[in-house]
């Protein structure tokens, strides 16, 4: 039996919203047409972090410098606490593109690349070390999107948006990843996008075209659900004092005001039973 959750309005003003994140008590993401990074407590209050454009995926190096991608734009940046950009990457050779992006606890990231020079497929999944070196550790992938660990820290979560499923990456002792299995065949009529792990490793993710988050658990089990009136279920978050404030980043856009910045976004909130794991 699935469980039907009930989001509240919780923050607004902002053009397209991605790649939430709970740090420091407040809740992150980015806005790419707008070509900044928020942050909000939760109280609602909203703060401009960094102005970056085209930023997308967020994560912290263990120094507590931000690391953020860029759609739409090969590069990935470091930012220091105080906003300023203190190291830039080119990933020219190996994407036209990234995404979304999570940053382990040894500083070790992993992130979506698309237009992969290499391999012409539509999408790949790279290493990233804290030094800004790239490589492929997983490609021929149906759009690589929103990207989590597993509570144990060592499986990788990851949406095949035009696969409509979840996979699994074992990681590897060097970071490299091992072949995937499917964690959650969604079917042909879901897109999974963003998502976020829970302590019970399940799996809260956004289905951005058919307007509804899901949490699933593995085999493809849907536990719980959040329909959304409008616009498109982008990215999820688990955060608040206690982890158990479910964060959901909404926004009305289509695929080309998604480039010209024609895009209306927001953050719904709900209360679950199931705390965050602290991934993404």
């Amino acid at each position: 039996m699935t469980t039907a959750v009930k989001a509240l309005p919780f923050v607004d003003g902002f053009s397209y919203g991605e790649g939430p994140r709970w740090r420091d008590g407040r809740l992150w993401f980015t806005d790419g047409p707008g070509g900044k990074v928020f942050s909000a407590g939760e109280s609602g209050d909203l703060t401009v972090e960094v102005e970056l454009p085209h930023a997308s995926g967020l994560g912290w190096l263990p120094d507590g410098t931000l690391v953020v991608s860029c759609l739409f734009a090969p590069f990935i940046h470091h930012v220091d606490p105080r906003g300023t950009v203190i190291a830039t990457f080119d990933i020219s050779e190996l994407a036209a593109s990234a995404n979304d992006l999570v940053v382990g606890p040894d500083g070790r990231g992993y992130v979506n690349l698309y237009g992969a020079i290499a391999s012409q497929t539509a999408g790949a999944i790279g290493l990233i070390q804290p030094d800004g070196i790239l490589r492929v550790v997983a490609n021929e992938l149906a759009l690589p999107n929103g990207m989590g660990f597993l509570s144990e820290g060592s499986t990788l979560i990851v949406s095949e948006t035009n696969g409509s499923r979840i996979l699994a990456f074992p990681t590897e002792a060097d970071g490299g990843l091992g072949a995937p299995t499917v964690f959650a065949d969604l079917g042909a009529d879901r897109h999974p996008d963003g998502l976020c792990v829970d302590v019970d490793d399940g799996v809260w993710v956004g289905c951005f075209d058919s307007g509804e988050f899901l949490r699933v658990i593995e085999g493809g089990t849907v536990t719980h659900h959040v329909a959304v009136d409008s616009g498109w279920a982008v990215a999820p978050a688990l955060g608040g004092s206690d982890r158990r404030t479910l964060y959901l980043v909404i926004d009305e856009t289509t695929a080309e005001g998604m480039v010209t910045g024609g895009s209306v976004g927001r953050v719904m909130q709900a209360r679950v039973d199931v705390p965050g794991a602290g991934s993404p």
